[in-house]
Formats: structure tokens, sequence, C-alpha cells
């Protein structure tokens, strides 16, 4: 406006000077001059009075979206028609009103508005859980749908418990799965004709469930049988089997001993206990030692080891681990004579 008048006081002294107006024409002229300073337009509602304060955006301006509201936080709201018009019209340099300043830094203002409602939106999306997810700290972690080695829980002591009542070769029902478990979940999945890897998934479960236990093959005596195919010792007593035990046979491979190729083979047969020895017994062919073996048929015996896999390994020897090798000595017995029957 002071810019406006000034240039408007040259241009009359200009004109008097050349028309040497009257009194009534300069007065009409500086008349005229004075309404031109209104084709300026001021800004909408009201003058433009630097000394008076800006008006409240919050007041004048639109109502605040629910989007916008959620990421700048209460109070917040748009700028006003007001504050960007006194805004356009203002050079001043002092510091801007509330709600002034980003309208003051023209379009770089308003790219800084859209940053921070983006990092409004952003806290506010950090704040918020995943629709359907929890914190997994307040959740228990979900039970696993199958039974595996080194699991300790109720659940692995009722199958201990299970295995034990149908006569696989158990003594602990202590809730750990080791590697006694591990040996009956095998037997149990060899019987049952599932998948020998020692996990208790829903097939193994159900053998358990349904009592599977195989058949014997004899009715009467003390028999030791040992199931080739199955891969399995059972004591059976009267046509009954008392106890079910992991196994592993001959493999079937040729190996070299002492100077000579054999092969790993157990032959099958009606056989009977002639020799055995209650302690560690070191093989002749240097194959490795024996522990309590019991040999039925020429240097192949039923005999403990420490590694009893679900699969034929031996050199043509049963295996079973030492614990049910004890179990064969000291509680169920098989003295010299006890038939052995190989199928």
């Amino acid at each position: 406006m002071r810019a406006i008048h000034g240039r408007s006081t040259n241009g009359v002294g200009k004109a008097v000077g050349k028309r040497i107006l009257g009194t009534l024409g300069a007065v009409a002229l500086t008349a005229s001059l004075l309404s031109a300073c209104g084709g300026e337009q001021e800004p909408q509602g009201g003058a433009a009075d630097t000394s008076s304060p800006a008006p409240e955006e919050s007041s004048a301006g639109p109502e605040p979206s629910a989007e916008a509201s959620a990421s700048e936080g209460p109070g917040a709201s748009e700028p006003s028609a007001e504050g960007s018009a006194d805004a356009g019209a203002e050079d001043d340099d002092s510091t801007a009103a509330p709600g002034e300043g980003d309208e003051d830094a023209g379009d770089d203002g308003r790219k800084n508005d859209d940053e921070q409602s983006d990092e409004g939106d952003g806290a506010a999306d950090a704040d918020e859980k995943p629709e359907g997810k929890t914190d997994s700290k307040d959740e228990e972690p979900e039970e696993p749908d199958h039974i595996e080695y080194g699991e300790a829980s109720d659940r692995v002591g009722d199958l201990q418990q299970r295995l034990k009542d149908l006569g696989y070769f158990i003594t602990s029902v202590d809730g750990a799965y080791g590697g006694e478990t591990q040996q009956a979940i095998f037997a149990l999945q060899k019987a049952g004709g599932l998948y020998r890897d020692g996990v208790v998934g829903d097939a193994t479960q159900k053998a358990a469930d349904d009592g599977v236990v195989p058949q014997p093959q004899t009715s009467s005596g003390k028999v030791l049988e040992i199931d080739v195919d199955r891969q399995l010792v059972l004591a059976v007593e009267n046509g009954s089997v008392v106890k079910v035990i992991n196994a592993s046979s001959g493999n079937g491979a040729t190996y070299d001993a002492m100077g000579n190729t054999y092969t790993a083979y157990t032959p099958r047969g009606s056989f009977a206990v002639y020799r055995e020895v209650n302690g560690m017994h070191s093989s002749s062919l240097e194959l490795g030692d024996m522990w309590r073996p019991k040999f039925f048929t020429g240097g192949i015996a039923v005999h403990g080891s420490s590694s009893v896999p679900a699969f034929p390994a031996s050199h043509g020897c049963v295996r079973v681990s030492n614990s049910a090798m004890d179990w064969i000595w000291d509680t169920w017995g098989a003295p010299s004579g006890t038939p052995v029957v190989v199928y």
C-alpha cells in the first residue's frame, strides 16, 4: 500500500506542472487516484493489518478429515482461506503466527506438510499391530503337531507308557524323548510298516493308539525270534510276545577281514543259543566289540551295541541296544539251549 501511494503522488505532481489544474481539478484528480488504491484487492475477510494477530486456522478453516486427524494428532487442521491470503499479501520477515509458517514457505512449505504427515502416519503405523497378529511374548508358542527326539513333555510320558504297556522295550517313563524312547519308536514304526524316522506323527501315533504289535511265529516255549524283514527281535513265551526290541542285522555288503572276503549276511532258520559271553567281547575277525553276546550259529550272535539304527548295518550279527541286551540276560533270561528262530 505504501509503495502504491508513493507512485501515485509523483504522478499527481507531474500532472499539475503540465496542465496547471485548478483547485477543483486537483481535488477531482486526487479523489480519482485514491479510488485506484482500492483496485488492489485486499485479503478476504478484512483489512491486511500487520499489527493485528493472524486468524486461528482451526476456527476459520474446514473440519479436519479423519485421515488428517489420525496422522497429525489432536487439534490439527488444514490451513484456512484467510491464512493463505494473508500470507500472500505480507512480506514481513518477522516470526510468523502459529499456523502461518508453513504457508509462508510456499511450495516448500506444502512439501514439508506432506513429509510431516507421512511421518505422522509412520508413527501411527509403528504403534499399531498388524491385523490378526499379537506379540509373541504374550503368547505361549504353539505345540508342534508331532513328537520328536529331544522333547520333554507330558505327552511324551503318555506315549512312553503306552509303548511300555504294548510290550515295546522301554524302561523309563520320564516324559523325556531320548535314545531309549527312539529305539521303541523305531520298533513301533517297523511293526506298523511305517517310515522309520523316529518322529511321531499322525500315523505313528495311530499305530500306538491302535495297539500295533508284531505277531510271533512260534506258539510254545520261550523263544528268541528275529524278524529280519522288519529288523525286530521278539521275546516270545508260549505264543505271546513279551517284548519287542529294535534290531539291526547284516546289511548284505561284502567286506574284507583277516585276508578273507565275507558277506554281511544274517542266516535264516531255526537255531539255539550255544555260547554266551557275559561282558564285552572282541570279534575274532577284528570287526569290533560286542556287549554280552549270545551266539546261535557260527560267529553270529545277538549282542548289545551303542549303535542300533533303524536299518540293516551289521556284519551279520543282530544288534540290539545295550540296555535291551541287559534285559535279555538279567530279566528274561536266554541261557544256552534257548531256541532262536530267524525269519
